[in-house]
């Protein structure tokens, strides 16, 4: 299923409804998800998140509800923005065109949900692209859509932000990822008064289309495809090392209690549908699910023998991430090697629901980074 699909299924109101519900002991124990569908003929402001990066674009456009927010519309499309960009160092005409349609959409409904302060970002594939900055000055001229392109510390921030509410309890530090798709984000933590506090992080440039594109097409066989997922491996974790050092350098004391991690992105929340077994994507099942992470690294060693025709009838994978799918599974065991932790926390949410809390807790024009929705 595509990722337009999978987000527009999100918006069912009986499926959300289940959120509030019991989910048999799979839940951390945070509870419910924050958001939930809805007319938007409540009272108050409508905000709105966008997130352009090297493989979706994304949009959210929500209402505050208490302490949360209420979802009243949401947008999501592969665009593949980085792609070519390993080799070329530049977005691609048809990337950007890509891309562009589906700004166009975003901002349609923009307009029409009467948005009254959005942010809109853009992530590893326009800061890496030589191209980047004047890509997004056509995006304003042609959508209206104002664009920053956020350094990479600030895309840990925000991914943090939008999913720590389902880290498992716990003392001690704690690890949040995000496996993107130019660039992975590493966030240590430990809890806080209201947010958790940022110990360390740490950001690669290796995501599921830039590692992909680097090691370059998969082999005929099976040996050749354990070749490159292994040089993906080490890829990955030389990329890592350093961070690696510092957490036991600065933070070993801490470690011999039980490690939590929590994972955002389409690696975990795909895996998580394979070892939930579904028959097509279901993200009230997959958000909030606490795995072992001893089966995550089951499917992945699975997958990277498989070839990409096979991934492909896989349900929850599908042609679109038949191709892209392996290289997270690469960056994912990488991140176990480097926190071993016994459990997995799947996200289904991230960047845009930081956005969205940020707006929210601010309630106000600042700076130049938020922008009015009308003139976006």
């Amino acid at each position: 299923m595509d990722d337009e699909a999978r987000e527009t299924g999100s918006l069912d109101p009986a499926r959300e409804r289940m959120r509030h519900g019991a989910r048999r002991g799979r839940r951390s124990p945070h509870g419910s998800h924050d958001s939930q569908s809805g007319n938007d003929d409540r009272g108050g402001a409508t905000y709105a998140a966008l997130d352009l990066g090297t493989n979706n674009c994304r949009l959210l456009i929500a209402k505050p509800s208490g302490d949360n927010f209420v979802v009243v519309d949401a947008f999501s499309r592969v665009v593949r923005l980085g792609e070519g960009l390993a080799q070329t160092g530049e977005l691609s005409v048809a990337a950007m065109d890509r891309a562009l349609a589906a700004l166009h959409v975003c901002a349609d409904k923009l307009r029409r949900r009467n948005v009254h302060l959005a942010r809109s970002v853009a992530t590893e594939a326009c800061r890496r692209a030589t191209n980047g900055a004047a890509f997004i000055e056509r995006v304003r001229e042609e959508t209206g859509i104002a664009l920053d392109i956020i350094s990479a510390q600030e895309e840990a921030r925000l991914a943090v932000l939008g999913c720590h509410i389902l880290l498992e309890q716990g003392q001690g530090p704690a690890m949040i990822f995000d496996i993107g798709g130019g660039s992975t984000e590493l966030v240590l933590i430990e809890n806080g008064p209201t947010i958790p506090r940022i110990l360390d992080w740490q950001s690669v440039p290796w995501g599921v289309v830039s590692l992909s594109e680097t090691c370059g097409a998969e082999g005929a066989t099976a040996d050749e495809r354990a070749a490159r997922y292994g040089a993906m491996r080490r890829i990955v974790s030389d990329s890592f090392s350093s961070f690696a050092d510092r957490i036991m350098a600065d933070h070993g004391a801490f470690l011999d209690q039980p490690r939590r991690l929590l994972g955002t992105s389409g690696t975990v929340t795909t895996l998580a549908s394979l070892h939930l077994d579904l028959p097509h994507y279901d993200r009230n099942m997959v958000d909030g699910l606490i795995l072992p992470t001893e089966a995550m690294r089951g499917i992945s060693a699975r997958l990277s023998t498989l070839s990409p025709e096979e991934r492909r009838r896989l349900p929850c994978i599908g042609k679109e991430r038949a191709d892209l799918v392996v290289a997270g599974c690469a960056i994912l065991e990488s991140i176990l090697d480097i926190w071993p932790a016994d459990r997995l926390g799947v996200a289904d949410r991230g960047i845009r629901e930081g956005i969205l809390r940020s707006l929210m807790a601010a309630g106000v024009h600042s700076g130049g980074s938020l922008r009015r929705a009308r003139g976006l």
